[in-house]
């Protein structure tokens, strides 16, 4: 069950990620920046969770291209994983929801770089299939009678959200406050929640458990998505080679296609 107004920041453990290996030539790539260089070895990415599903599949694709590797990611909000990175957990790459994010791991010196902007991810609102309680606005989601949820402040999608109730002059009195952008999906999918403020690529990802409202004052809080290479990356090499196939338009293919915008 969902609490009321939770927050806090969540435990995510490095050795839980998702490993994904993979093989094939390297010729594939060979037309694309991501084909720099001899890489090998695991290149460990703490992401953002809205980016779960694309990241999975660029990192299938990255190591057919380069044999020998496997890219190991680490899902949570991006609040949580600036925290790890700042408290020495090792990785060798940060892709966050959003600027203030990283900002909390370059200000600790803990980029190698400056970090770039890959994508834009703009805000819906996720209602059960067929949308039974008739939600088209922001300010339907104000009905008390309504059980929405957001996600915390804290992280990117909170700000976002807070940022479009701002535009619409008017505040969201939440069921719950989720840690990160697939948490607040969740209890929408389940038939727990009657609606969730979430990117559009997860309602996307999820259609036919959710249908997805889309409503104007999001277009005023759409979230830069930045990636940067870590300073003691125990893959240094294979750090810069990740950042620079994630910049490359065949990753920018794979992304839009989810629902990702183009910075």
């Amino acid at each position: 069950m969902w609490t009321k107004r939770t927050v806090g920041i969540a435990v995510v453990a490095i050795g839980a990620a998702i490993a994904l290996a993979g093989c094939g030539s390297s010729s594939d790539a060979a037309s694309t920046p991501s084909a720099s260089g001899n890489v090998t070895g695991t290149i460990t990415v703490l992401a953002a969770a809205s980016l779960t599903g694309t990241f999975n599949q660029l990192g299938q694709m990255f190591q057919t291209a380069h044999p020998g590797t496997t890219v190991k990611f680490s899902y949570a909000g991006s609040d949580t994983l600036a925290a790890q990175i700042t408290q020495g957990v090792p990785a060798d790459v940060f892709a966050a929801a959003s600027p203030a994010t990283m900002k909390t791991v370059t200000n600790a010196g803990d980029a190698n770089g400056t970090p770039q902007n890959f994508v834009k991810n703009q805000l819906v609102i996720a209602v059960p299939p067929g949308n039974p309680k008739k939600i088209t606005s922001l300010k339907d989601l104000t009905d008390p009678k309504l059980k929405a949820v957001l996600c915390a402040p804290t992280v990117p999608c909170g700000s976002a959200a807070t940022k479009a109730e701002q535009a619409a002059g008017l505040t969201v009195k939440p069921v719950s406050e989720a840690q990160d952008v697939k948490s607040a999906l969740t209890p929408v999918e389940l038939g727990e929640a009657d609606a969730a403020l979430v990117y559009r690529t997860d309602a996307k990802a999820a259609a036919g458990k959710v249908d997805a409202v889309e409503f104007p004052e999001s277009a005023g809080a759409i979230n830069e998505y930045p990636i940067v290479a870590l300073k003691n990356a125990p893959n240094a090499s294979g750090a810069q080679a990740w950042v620079t196939y994630v910049e490359s338009p065949e990753a920018l293919a794979v992304l839009t296609a989810a629902g990702f915008q183009a910075p």
